[in-house]
């Protein structure tokens, strides 16, 4: 707003526009007068306390307009060492001036398009990554290095040409993947395979906060890779869906942040081609081989008691796979559930990728089956009733969110080998019509894709108790009681001359003759 438009305004005269208008144009004179200030050679203190200023004033876009010019812009890209002749970040006393300057560009980013547009002319994404090389292996600096990573999201996902720059021309995908690798202090054990230290100390608060804001950048350099990817960069995806498998296996400072980043890991996975997911889960090692008496696999199925204890104090196993971050990601889609909200933005994606990986990859199909569809043994009550995981899915099965419920009937169907007759023995005929419907398959049958033709063995208890389940429900039923057994010879003749008057009533009103059907 110009001097002679604002004085027009508080000529008028009225109250409240008076005070806007103050209001604005004196913040818009105070933001102009920063950007004067900090062209200038003052001392850091002062410098950290006009950028602190200039973030509040950002969050205002009616303030942004007039004073986000390239100049402007060129003297916070100064500020945060992103111009390319700014070698090194050795001076620890600057880092305040840094970070304050990042969080400015973060504010007028998110809220001028202008702003955006210059992002482009200045090369700015091209910077941000320079910047991050230079943090690289370097302690003390995570403000920089997180709001350098959530400068660079916020770019990434507000223009699709920054996406296509960073993933080919700034070699984003190996950059932020190291990016994380640092954070989580990753030691290779294999080209795959990391150590994980499991009495070790949680993430930092600082460390958490990079890899959550790293995890989300890479998602959008990501973006639509599962569709099409370059066989050559097969290792690559690898290599972060192997650092993917380390941050599931790992805590943050506390419970929420471990859900966030156990989240964002999650929905960067679903990115991932699923041809390359099969690092998630990797043979053991030799010490855990030593360790691991009797492995999931090779326990009877009558020794749930036993199996449990594999499970609870020992590495989870199945067939002679290390299993503890598919375990990870069942045990996440689960509270998922529990929480009864959000279901498609929280609970779909992890569905989605269970999903995806059991269709790909055998042993994570098998050993989910074998979690969430155990042999059958007590079927008194139906499928959707009770607490179990499988419970929770059936119930989804009739979620009145078409998308939820499609995805849960999904997975248990994939399972089930996209065998119908198995998928009803679980769900019941009823939960499961609205698949079946969708697949043409409501006359049974399997769908499209193949599985190995491994056969499930029904135990004795199923075996016995299926010529009495109801196909609709899914569960036993008692057969109804003949009600004649409890009538005296009296009740009997009684209710039979009942119906012999019925019958008679029903024959003579057929006899006679309706006029409508008459010929003549």
């Amino acid at each position: 707003m110009d001097e002679e438009r604002a004085l027009y305004i508080v000529r008028a005269g009225e109250a409240g526009a008076i005070e806007r208008v103050l209001r604005d144009y004196s913040d818009k004179k105070l933001c102009e007068g920063i950007f004067k200030v900090l062209v200038k050679d003052i001392p850091t203190t002062c410098q950290v306390s006009c950028l602190e200023v200039l973030r509040i004033l950002s969050r205002d876009k009616k303030v942004l307009v007039p004073v986000t010019t390239k100049e402007n812009m060129q003297i916070l890209l100064r500020l945060a060492k992103l111009n390319e002749s700014d070698d090194s970040l050795e001076k620890v006393s600057e880092f305040p001036v840094i970070v304050e300057s990042l969080k400015c560009l973060c504010n007028i980013v998110f809220n001028s398009q202008m702003a955006q547009q210059l992002s482009l002319e200045l090369n700015l994404a091209a910077k941000l990554c320079n910047l991050l090389r230079k943090c690289k292996d370097r302690k003390f600096i995570s403000d920089i290095k997180c709001f350098d990573l959530r400068l660079l999201f916020l770019l990434s996902l507000l223009h699709t040409d920054i996406r296509s720059q960073l993933r080919y021309e700034l070699q984003g995908l190996a950059l932020l993947t190291q990016i994380l690798e640092s954070a989580f202090s990753i030691k290779w054990t294999d080209e795959y395979e990391s150590a994980i230290d499991r009495n070790g100390p949680p993430l930092s608060p600082q460390e958490t906060d990079c890899a959550i804001e790293a995890l989300k950048a890479l998602f959008n350099v990501t973006v639509d890779s599962w569709k099409a990817h370059k066989e050559s960069d097969s290792h690559q995806f690898r290599v972060m869906a192997a650092v993917l498998r380390h941050c599931l296996l790992i805590v943050g400072p506390t419970e929420d942040k471990t859900e966030e980043l156990h989240s964002n890991a999650v929905n960067l996975l679903s990115n991932v081609p699923v041809s390359c997911l099969d690092v998630l889960i990797c043979p053991l090692t030799h010490e855990e081989t030593a360790q691991e008496a009797t492995t999931l696999d090779e326990l009877p199925n009558d020794k749930t008691a036993e199996k449990e204890t594999v499970l609870k104090n020992n590495t989870m196993v199945y067939n002679g796979m290390n299993m503890e971050a598919i375990h990870v990601l069942l045990n996440f889609m689960e509270k998922r559930i529990d929480k009864g909200s959000s279901y498609r933005e929280g609970l779909t994606p992890v569905l989605s990728l269970l999903t995806e990986c059991s269709r790909a990859h055998r042993n994570i199909r098998k050993f989910l089956k074998d979690q969430v569809l155990p042999p059958l043994r007590d079927v008194t009550n139906r499928p959707e009733v009770g607490s179990t995981v499988r419970n929770k899915l059936v119930r989804l099965m009739t979620h009145v969110d078409l998308g939820v419920k499609q995805i849960a009937a999904e997975f248990l169907f994939v399972l089930c080998k996209e065998r119908v007759d198995s998928l009803l023995k679980y769900t019941g005929y009823g939960n499961a019509a609205g698949l079946l419907a969708a697949r043409g398959l409501l006359a049974g049958g399997r769908g499209d894709n193949w599985y190995s033709e491994d056969e499930d063995t029904d135990t004795e208890e199923y075996k016995n108790a299926k010529p009495n389940i109801n196909l609709i429900t899914g569960h036993l039923e008692e057969p109804m009681p003949n009600p004649i057994d409890e009538m005296t010879e009296e009740q009997k003749e009684y209710e039979a001359m009942k119906l012999v008057n019925m019958l008679d009533k029903l024959s003579r009103r057929a006899d006679v003759k309706d006029p409508h059907q008459d010929g003549g």
